[in-house]
């Protein structure tokens, strides 16, 4: 009884319920379903794994898929259970194609709420001084200010307070070359983890492409969901730098081992990373929190020539 998969459907229906870019990762989470049961039936000499995964797998997954229509619903429910949500009521949008029947009328609003809803972000084309591109978001071209302030007191003339959505630059700038070191790594070590990661690092990022193509208006934090997969892309690669060689059967790693020298270099430089890093968020960490500090700190922090103000 895989109870971990419907308690994941239950916190993936959580997720779409907060940012409906949750569902671009439905079909990647399904394929890996399919591929590690068939990946296990195949191990365990199963004759055809791939068919008795999906015979297997197919009914959990129907049943899945009911549990996350139904918590999704249920994060709703403040505005099924009342009647002045917008949408609700088809006597108060008059031409609008709602319905007043008792219980499938709300659900045939509250799919034209959505559909409504999905029609005004996908043809929202107006321009924004924050607004950036996919092909931007890696690199931290243009992100978004929540907050500015010039008022002190901060012990100088001119002062600044800003909360700006920045990633740490040390940590994003590494997301692009970790992500080519996991390919690279996966296909020479034929790693099924390097290509799950991938694999959801696209279903968070790829399809906001697509809207590019339209012009439609982003901005750099529709990056939040596949952010933890490029995140974990940066510590495959530190593991494998700190991995070490393969030595022979019986070998004990110590001093003078090949192993444990290599064991000894790459934790020295996977740690010399994450210190600066640390270091890097610490630097940053005032105009992520807006804390008032001299216009002059301020101004050092803003880099990329500026494409931070």
């Amino acid at each position: 009884w895989p109870w971990w998969r419907l308690v994941a459907a239950v916190l993936f229906a959580g997720a779409c319920a907060v940012k409906w870019s949750g569902l671009y990762f439905l079909p990647a989470f399904v394929l890996l379903v399919f591929v590690w049961e068939a990946g296990v039936r195949r191990s365990a000499g199963v004759r055809r794994p791939w068919r008795d995964a999906f015979v297997g797998e197919l009914p959990w997954l129907a049943l899945a898929g009911v549990l996350m229509l139904g918590t999704y619903l249920a994060t709703w429910s403040g505005w099924l259970l009342t009647d002045d949500g917008y949408y609700r009521l088809a006597a108060n949008y008059p031409g609008a194609p709602l319905s007043d029947k008792p219980v499938i009328g709300p659900l045939i609003n509250l799919f034209e709420y959505h559909k409504a809803a999905y029609g005004f972000h996908t043809h929202l084309d107006t321009g924004h001084k924050y607004q950036s591109w996919p092909w931007q978001w890696l690199l931290l071209g243009r992100p978004v200010a929540f907050y500015w302030s010039g008022d002190g007191p901060c012990g100088a003339a001119n002062c600044a307070a800003e909360i700006l959505l920045l990633g740490t630059p040390l940590l994003w700038w590494s997301f692009l070359p970790a992500l080519v070191a996991t390919a690279w790594l996966g296909l020479a070590r034929r790693d099924w983890r390097a290509g799950a990661i991938l694999l959801m690092v696209a279903a968070g990022l790829l399809p906001w492409f697509w809207f590019a193509l339209d012009g439609r208006t982003m901005f750099s934090f529709y990056t939040a969901p596949a952010l933890p997969f490029m995140v974990l892309a940066v510590v495959y690669v530190l593991g494998a730098i700190v991995s070490p060689a393969k030595a022979p059967a019986g070998a004990a790693l110590s001093p003078g081992n090949a192993g444990y020298d290599r064991r000894l270099v790459g934790g020295v430089i996977a740690g010399g990373y994450v210190l600066l890093v640390a270091l890097c968020f610490a630097y940053f960490y005032p105009i992520f929190v807006g804390e008032v500090i001299p216009y002059a700190e301020w101004s050092a922090r803003m880099w990329l020539g500026g494409r931070w103000i």
